[in-house]
């Protein structure tokens, strides 16, 4: 039997941490720890999520034409900025509403017969895997381009961060008990982590930051994928850098490492309202949007 690797909160084995040097943080507010610069995690959370076959499987085959990540990148990335501000930040009929838009769309999502892998957008337990994918991200983003929480904070934000689930169908006793529940539960969801061939060709675009149909010169193509796949790259851990075929080694960590704690020491002086776009912008454009009958997702 293989030694389990030693692990750091969130589950991330101990040589795959990306911790620069930063000073403890105390007394987080919530809302400090929605960091808008986590957009740069975007499409290695979505590596993640969709890492396990039933999620991945769904989106890739999704029948929602709209919500496709592949054909309307913005449109998605819209719309899934706009639930973690409802589940974070929202209120209960924010909550509420965006929860029956979302429904909606999932009601569409589901296997069918002779389908490779069986899944269905309502399934609690893939739904509990997306949601701590999502606050893993949280708490990855906040470390490295801030620092880590104390005790008090983050054992705060990990309560606050069930809402991610249950904001949808994920049942309040299913969010582990505490972090050290959590650092368990991630060890053994990683037994059903499985990227084939058919998840891993959907997910390279996403990963190289490719948009929609969008074909620059081939020359600038190259560069961007490079420098969007070394940033995706950075923010995974390496299970999930082995199922994509990513490569990474010491000298690219010591650069990711080098190049965030640069970018996070000019984030960090940024005002408050700017550090957290665009997740303060969404819930207003979310009001609006119901104010006006338009689309929710």
């Amino acid at each position: 039997m293989p030694m389990m690797e030693p692990v750091d909160h969130v589950g991330r084995a101990v040589n795959d941490a990306v911790l620069p040097d930063r000073p403890l943080k105390r007394n987080v507010p919530a809302g400090d720890a929605m960091l808008g610069i986590g957009l740069l995690s975007g499409p290695a959370n979505v590596i993640m999520e969709l890492a396990r076959p039933g999620v991945g499987y769904g989106v890739k085959d999704s029948r929602v034409e709209s919500g496709r990540a592949d054909r309307h990148p913005i449109k998605r990335a819209r719309t899934t900025f706009t639930y973690l501000a409802v589940a974070l930040a929202g209120s209960e009929e924010q909550k509420a509403t965006y929860r029956r838009a979302v429904n909606r769309s999932h009601a569409q999502v589901h296997s069918r017969p002779g389908d490779p892998v069986e899944y269905n957008a309502f399934d609690k337990e893939l739904q509990m895997w997306v949601a701590a994918c999502l606050y893993k991200g949280f708490v990855d983003v906040y470390r490295i381009f801030v620092g880590e929480m104390d005790d008090e904070s983050a054992d705060r934000h990990f309560a606050e961060g069930a809402a991610l689930g249950t904001t949808l169908q994920v049942p309040a006793e299913m969010w582990p008990a505490d972090r050290k529940a959590f650092d368990e539960y991630w060890q053994q969801s990683l037994d059903k982590v499985h990227i084939d061939d058919a998840v891993r060709e959907y997910l390279w675009p996403i990963a190289a930051g490719r948009i929609g149909n969008l074909k620059p010169p081939a020359w600038l193509q190259k560069r961007t994928d490079a420098v969007n796949l070394f940033i995706t790259t950075g923010f995974l851990p390496q299970r999930f850098r082995d199922e994509m075929g990513l490569p990474w080694d010491a000298d690219k960590q010591r650069r990711f490492n080098r190049i965030m704690w640069n970018v996070g020491r000019v984030y960090n002086r940024m005002p408050r309202f700017v550090r957290q776009f665009p997740y303060n912008v969404l819930l207003k454009d979310l009001d609006w949007r119901v104010r006006t009958g338009r689309p929710l997702v």
